[in-house]
């Protein structure tokens, strides 16, 4: 096992009416700015019951955060916070929401005289301050409520860029289940394979030893795949929901990820996709991911191997036909979901994959994954697999 370095402060408030402790979470005297996306927390009620749950308190709000952020709506809620004196931001969705809203969170901090889509070209690097958050969670899916990391999109130029800080960790997370029985499939779906994919970005690498690691890693596949199809047939059955909830959070809160190697390839991929042809980001990893480990089948071979026995049950059959099993299993998993692994199911037929290699080599991805040995050519041969 690596050395690590693991904080992980975020306070988490699970379970039916948790909304109930939220006044206990806001510093007394705080300005709020609750944050939020396109209506459907207005629709299913949650933006009331979060009101509810402020009466008394100096609340003003801003709606329409896109699915991908985009730098061009944030700022406009950056001008707000600095001219209301906001000293407190509530981010109520799923991950765009909050993703946006730390954002927000940093840029309004930032020095006035710099474009804060710098945050974005040094990953975070050089924030000193951020306005403090929280968030009431709609949408399992990111993990965004409960770690330091971020995806804003500019549509300006096409850009889809991630940044990271300590300084934008959400203070608390509220996650009550039943505020997702409402979710169309689609976003049910995405939930799923979008925390399925985290964990397999810091499982699927190379062993180093790290038992408790591999083994946590692992009840999050296994619980993902028993639980996600159910999800999809039983909206209300509130056990199933609470675990995919949980299991998303844990995903990406940095505890699976202490002291192994992390891949996160997909992931970059999978965001030229989504800036150049707007998909979903979770549509992106589902077509990414089972061409990628096939590409990269020889450097993942031994855990490719103990993914095959330990998640899916495979041991019958030499080491090739058992990597292809595991390979095979996951893409049928992700379209049991009802998310396609095939750009072809987007009417996409991959011309557009040189466009996609030179943003690529704008934002420096050229030297992906665990060992930096995904270069802009092995990338190609991904995409084009994945046509």
């Amino acid at each position: 096992m690596n050395n690590f370095n693991l904080h992980t402060p975020t306070r988490i408030l699970f379970g039916k009416n948790a909304i109930a402790d939220l006044p206990a979470q806001i510093p007394a005297g705080s300005r709020v700015l609750i944050t939020w996306g396109g209506g459907s927390v207005k629709k299913t009620g949650v933006l009331d019951q979060v009101y509810q749950a402020l009466a008394g308190v100096d609340v003003l709000e801003f709606g329409g955060i896109e699915p991908n952020p985009t730098y061009e709506t944030l700022m406009k809620a950056v001008e707000v916070v600095r001219k209301e004196n906001v000293t407190f931001l509530l981010a109520v969705g799923g991950g765009s929401v909050l993703d946006g809203t730390k954002f927000i969170a940093a840029a309004a901090r930032y020095p006035a005289e710099l474009d804060p889509w710098h945050i974005l070209q040094t990953y975070g690097r050089d924030i000193n301050a951020a306005v403090p958050m929280g968030s009431v969670l709609t949408l399992p899916a990111t993990g965004s409520e409960s770690n330091q990391g971020a995806v804003i999109s500019r549509r300006a130029t096409g850009d889809k860029q991630a940044f990271k800080s300590p300084f934008v960790q959400p203070v608390f997370a509220i996650l009550d289940p039943v505020y997702t029985y409402t979710l169309p499939p689609r976003q049910v779906a995405n939930g799923v394979v979008d925390a399925f994919v985290h964990t397999i970005e810091q499982y699927l690498t190379y062993p180093v030893n790290a038992k408790v690691q591999d083994r946590f890693a692992e009840g999050l596949l296994l619980t993902l795949i028993e639980e996600g199809p159910k999800a999809l047939k039983e909206p209300e059955n509130y056990d199933v929901r609470a675990n995919v909830m949980w299991a998303a959070t844990m995903a990406l809160n940095g505890l699976i990820g202490a002291g192994v190697p992390q891949d996160w390839a997909t992931h970059m991929l999978g965001h030229e996709l989504t800036a150049m042809h707007g998909l979903d980001h979770a549509q992106t990893l589902a077509i990414v991911l089972p061409a990628l480990l096939n590409e990269k089948r020889e450097q993942k071979r031994e855990k490719l191997l103990q993914y095959a026995e330990r998640v899916w049950n495979i041991r019958e059959g030499g080491e090739e036909a058992r990597i292809d099993a595991a390979i095979d299993a996951t893409r049928h998993f992700f379209e049991q979901m009802g998310t396609p692994t095939r750009l072809s199911a987007w009417d996409l037929d991959g011309s557009t994959i040189p466009a996609l290699l030179a943003k690529l080599e704008e934002h420096g991805m050229t030297q992906l994954g665990e060992h930096k040995d995904i270069t802009l050519e092995v990338s190609r041969r991904i995409y084009e697999a994945a046509r």
